[in-house]
């Protein structure tokens, strides 16, 4: 079964003289519940605009963006942010982490977003372990390298267990074997 699903969507943003560029043009895709799926191609085809419509950050101009069934395009503003809360995790290319909050809190304030019910100390740290930061918990992120930010954003990322994960280029700023350690967390995912 299909957790997410595209129907003939287009993605149509328009330009100084009142041209249009089509960033998509008829993408129907559906995406397996527990596929790790890649998007491959080359810098500017679509692969970020597309992460974002999956997610519900953008709109499709035109077609259908389905989750669990659901046309995301007929869901409010509100229901679109509670989808994203409780059934989508993001690692972003820039990483995002807030730079006031530790290691430990960036984690910790995406489980308090989803409403997370479990143990949320034990569940932050679970996932700092996954991703090989347990020591750093306390640390702000300024203190980290690039390599272990990104990585703190894919434990932030999974902490509330989420049905799909989004990661935009999540290994671009890593080393070859951390790189291949990221890669793992998402297949055991």
């Amino acid at each position: 079964m299909n957790i997410i699903e595209t129907k003939n969507v287009d993605r149509i943003f328009g330009l100084t003289g009142g041209e249009q560029f089509y960033a998509l043009k008829d993408v129907s895709v559906g995406i397996k519940t527990g596929a790790l799926t890649i998007l491959k191609g080359p810098s500017g085809s679509g692969k970020t605009t597309l992460m974002n419509i999956l997610g519900a950050l953008d709109a499709p101009s035109n077609g259908e963006v389905l989750f669990d069934g659901h046309e995301i395009g007929a869901m409010t503003e509100e229901e679109k942010g509670k989808l994203r809360r409780e059934n989508f995790g993001f690692v972003f290319q820039s990483v995002s982490l807030i730079p006031i909050m530790t290691v430990f809190e960036n984690v910790d304030f995406a489980l308090r977003l989803a409403g997370y019910k479990g143990d949320r100390g034990e569940r932050v740290n679970r996932c700092l372990k996954m991703v090989g930061l347990a020591a750093r918990a306390r640390h702000m992120p300024q203190e980290l390298s690039g390599g272990e930010q990104q990585r703190v954003a894919i434990a932030r990322a999974i902490a509330h267990r989420p049905k799909v994960v989004f990661a935009d280029e999540p290994t671009a700023e890593l080393d070859s074997q951390t790189a291949i350690s990221v890669v793992n967390i998402f297949k055991e995912l």
